[in-house]
């Protein structure tokens, strides 16, 4: 139910037209879609019910995120209401309860600053966090941070003395230059240089030395939501390519017709079933067990960017010259489908951690 009322909403409030004309106006963000997400519930998915939240869990944010994957919608969902929201959580004081009802406000939005390399590594972060009185001083670059040309707030990772601390701090504070980043799939992203940067103990989200603590659920559960927009981008370019192939006739007749092609389909269908299964199962984990779901999300992660770049792959062949063009849809799915597959670990990541959790 709650799968079917976002698609009807988003069909008509977002669908990838509007994507489109976020691209051609140079935005990437439509502050007015995200007020109405939050209006509906949407940004108190995983908050609470004591701070103003549905805490419906991740299945249920799986589910809003496949359908936001099915239109290419651009909001902040998966930076603030999955992954700032659920580090959150793993906090308990007033100033993580505050924060968590902002967020199902939709007052606040936040970005995840922890890429410094090519590929995600959060162990191998080098930005510093050096001890200074009662506070801290945070200096490096973090780069390929998703919504953080537009966050209000940051989730900064960075390196004390013990090991790897998280900071959650204004993304405005003295000595943070924010530089938008001009993404293929027109999504928000930049790269952020703190430098000397002042950080008090209580900005420190957790334990100092202690970030994976209260990071890791939030990664996972960013990682689990992350590949339910991926499924649901591949559903969207199948449904896409299969309404093509109705149409389109070549010697009088609808290229569907034609076996070689049915087969390719009939695959691709088959995919994104399998890979459908993997996110719900993922999302239930989250939800039953959150500390054995590693491999569930993992599982779920690398499924579906082979599926999503799949669908991608074969919509735009199965399309033809059509498919190569700006001027059609297609071309969008599969920009989207190569940045979220680097984001929050590509297939090679998750498919390693697969493999470590079953022996090989």
């Amino acid at each position: 139910m709650l799968a079917d009322a976002a698609r009807g909403f988003l069909d008509q409030a977002a669908p990838v037209a509007h994507l489109r004309g976020l691209r051609d106006a140079g935005q990437t963000q439509d502050r007015a879609l995200w007020s109405e997400m939050a209006a509906m519930g949407w940004a108190g998915v995983l908050v609470p019910e004591d701070a103003g939240g549905s805490d419906m869990g991740h299945a249920a944010a799986c589910a809003l995120a496949g359908e936001m994957g099915r239109t290419l919608v651009t909001s902040p969902f998966l930076s603030t209401a999955v992954i700032a929201a659920t580090a959150l959580r793993q906090v308990s004081d007033a100033r993580a309860a505050q924060s968590l009802a902002r967020i199902a406000r939709g007052e606040v939005t936040y970005a995840l600053a922890i890429d410094e390399g090519a590929k995600f590594d959060p162990e191998a972060t080098q930005m510093q966090a050096r001890a200074e009185g009662n506070g801290f001083r945070l200096t490096g670059e973090k780069r390929f941070v998703v919504d953080g040309a537009n966050a209000d707030r940051l989730l900064v990772l960075a390196r004390t003395d013990g090991g790897l601390t998280l900071f959650e701090i204004p993304a405005d504070r003295d000595g943070i230059t924010r530089e938008a980043q001009a993404m293929i799939d027109s999504r928000d992203a930049a790269r952020i240089t703190l430098a000397d940067v002042i950080a008090t103990g209580e900005d420190v989200l957790g334990q100092v030395d202690d970030a994976m603590t209260v990071l890791a659920p939030a990664l996972r559960a960013g990682q689990a939501a992350l590949a339910a927009e991926m499924a649901g981008l591949a559903a969207g370019a199948f449904g896409m390519t299969v309404e093509y192939l109705k149409e389109r006739k070549q010697f009088g007749v609808p290229i569907g017709a034609f076996q070689a092609l049915q087969h390719r389909a009939a695959h691709l269908w088959c995919e994104c079933e399998v890979t459908a299964s993997a996110v719900l199962n993922a999302g239930r984990m989250l939800d039953e067990d959150p500390a054995n779901a590693a491999m569930a999300v993992s599982l779920a992660k690398a499924r579906a960017t082979d599926t999503a770049q799949r669908a991608v792959q074969e919509g735009v062949q199965m399309h033809g010259g059509i498919g190569m063009t700006d001027a059609f849809d297609m071309g969008f799915y599969m920009k989207r489908a190569r940045v979220a597959a680097e984001w929050l670990g590509d297939y090679g990541y998750h498919a390693n951690i697969v493999a470590q959790a079953r022996g090989f």
